[in-house]
């Protein structure tokens, strides 16, 4: 089995573990201590993978920080643990204080679903105040998996991780700085995309003005190479059902007789859209590639293979009105009025119990 495959089937077992795990000791014992060992760790031998490992601070001795493994008879990775109910932004400051006192040169803060990588970019032996990578194991990006896989027992090298590490890091703040400016563009950067296409001088006023023109522009821009990406990614219909995939009976009146008129079915971006996000929230339980559509006048129906008879869900999708009809075991429609299409990420888990009834 590969990595990637190992992952999605962890994160399974995370998601179906999580409502009943309440404790800091029961998310070690049922999601983080396995985690790890998904990673090649032979986490029952003391001599690898040390519980409770001494981390001496200062003048107060006897420190522990929950797990560190050993690599090469020293600390390499030190890892603090907390309840999955806990968020972590307010634990760092213990891991801090730790991993300055060990030669470990990684520390991972989680909850059994969020993973925080930290080393020392900034100060030598001093843990950043920020991670370079941080992993949420119910919603991992493909970009990621590499990152996470470099921390297997098989081919963990401290070097290699270090020299990405500074990439990582640097990669995330400049996705948080534009993701800021797309929402709420600064001055400076303002008068950045005046400078070229504007004469005149660039007063509060004037920045004022172009301030929503800019942020608008910017957001289609996004919007715009996003539906490129999906058209690409869907080709030249590999993902529609074709007549010839349906069942005999489902077969368009218009084939069998073919003076009748064809219907004006249009396949809009924000259909397009909306098939990517559910393709993407279905893609840890099946190959993505098993995820079709069937556009229709009315709505557009999400498949199984393209069968029509295994249809997860339809969408209703017009300028007044968004609609997402799921079928329950007997074929009866349950309605859900959505505000917009990122709304579909709410229904992950009615949308992945109707796949699985395929399956």
């Amino acid at each position: 089995m590969d990595f990637i495959d190992r992952l999605k089937q962890f994160s399974k077992r995370v998601e179906s573990m999580r409502d009943s795990l309440q404790t800091e000791e029961a998310t070690k014992t049922a999601i983080i201590m396995p985690f790890f060992a998904m990673l090649g760790y032979d986490v029952f031998n003391p001599q690898e993978f040390v519980p409770e490992f001494t981390a001496d601070v200062g003048i107060k001795k006897g420190e522990k920080v929950d797990y560190a493994i050993i690599n090469n008879g020293k600390p390499a990775i030190l890892i603090e643990c907390k309840s999955i109910n806990e968020n972590l932004d307010r634990h760092d400051s213990q891991l801090f204080r730790y991993f300055g006192t060990t030669t470990a040169k990684f520390a991972i803060l989680t909850n059994g679903i969020f993973y925080k990588f930290y080393t020392d970019l900034d100060d030598p032996n001093k843990m950043d105040k920020d991670p370079f990578l941080t992993i949420n194991i119910l919603d991992i990006r493909d970009n990621q998996v590499p990152e996470l896989k470099k921390f297997c027992k098989s081919v963990f090298d401290v070097d290699a991780i270090s020299s990405t590490a500074s990439e990582l890091k640097y990669a995330h703040e400049f996705k948080s700085l534009f993701t800021k400016q797309l929402d709420s563009p600064s001055d400076d950067f303002i008068r950045f995309f005046l400078q070229n296409c504007y004469s005149g001088a660039k007063t509060q006023n004037v920045l004022e003005k172009f301030r929503p023109i800019l942020k608008k522009a910017l957001n289609d821009l996004v919007s715009e190479m996003m539906n490129d990406k999906i058209k690409i990614a869907l080709g030249s219909g590999g993902n529609v059902v074709a007549p010839e995939q349906m069942q005999p009976d489902e077969q368009p009146d218009n084939l069998s007789n073919p003076a009748k008129k064809e219907p004006r079915i249009v396949t809009t971006e924000e259909e397009l859209e909306a098939f990517f996000i559910i393709k993407n929230l279905l893609a840890d339980v099946t190959d993505i590639h098993d995820i079709t559509y069937k556009d229709t006048e009315s709505y557009i129906n999400i498949l199984y293979k393209g069968n029509t008879r295994k249809w997860i869900c339809r969408l209703r999708l017009t300028d007044n009105q968004k609609t997402l009809i799921v079928p329950d075991e007997n074929k009866n429609e349950s309605k859900y009025k959505l505000v917009d299409i990122y709304d579909l990420r709410e229904y992950k888990g009615q949308l992945t119990t109707v796949l699985e009834r395929y399956l």
